[in-house]
């Protein structure tokens, strides 16, 4: 029986839950064991795992944050750390790791794999939409309809009191949720 490992690192973002009861459902229809790894890459170091199923994941479609915890753990460089993650990662029996997050996480990933020490997918997470080769990334759509609701609010009560607002969200390296939030509501100005 084949054995999936699955982690969230970074920040969260609305859609991870949704991920992981994704690849719980699919995984265990295809015969897999799912096992969940605690507080992205910390979890490999300090082998904190557990095997998730349908009782574990049942009511997290609509929780914000993740089940599994996370951590912004960068443990490359720290050789001591990577010789952590590979002799977890052999010990548990995971023949290949889903890694759900951002820049940094999938970063960190693909330099596990290129050493071979992990065979990994990454699923790219990021309420910015910052990370290149993706269209839309988990997270981002909520985080505009946030912004989007929040400006529609704020409308009439501009209007009240004559006023010209500014609203400031995220975005890190890109303007993708002002772009985006902006249109729908019909104020944005460049």
């Amino acid at each position: 029986m084949k054995k999936i490992g699955i982690l969230t690192g970074g920040a969260d973002c609305p859609g991870l839950n949704s991920v992981i009861r994704a690849v719980v459902r699919k995984g265990m229809q295809e015969n897999f064991v799912i096992t969940g790894i605690k507080n992205g890459w910390l979890g490999l170091i300090e082998n904190d795992m557990k095997v998730l199923d349908v009782k574990s994941t049942t009511g997290i479609l609509d929780r914000g944050g993740t089940i599994l915890g996370t951590s912004r753990l960068n443990p490359l460089g720290k050789e001591d750390q990577i010789k952590k993650i590979k002799e977890h990662y052999q010990r548990s029996g995971v023949d290949a790791l889903i890694a759900v997050g951002g820049e940094e996480t999938l970063k960190i990933a693909n330099a596990l794999y290129k050493r071979g020490i992990i065979q990994v997918v990454g699923v790219p997470k990021s309420i910015d939409n910052a990370l290149s080769g993706t269209d839309y990334a988990f997270g981002f759509d909520t985080a505009v309809n946030i912004a989007t609701q929040c400006i529609d609010r704020l409308h009439t009560t501009a209007e009240s009191h004559h006023r010209i607002m500014v609203v400031e969200v995220m975005g890190l390296y890109t303007g993708w949720i002002a772009v985006e939030a902006g249109i729908p509501a019909g104020r944005i100005l460049f």
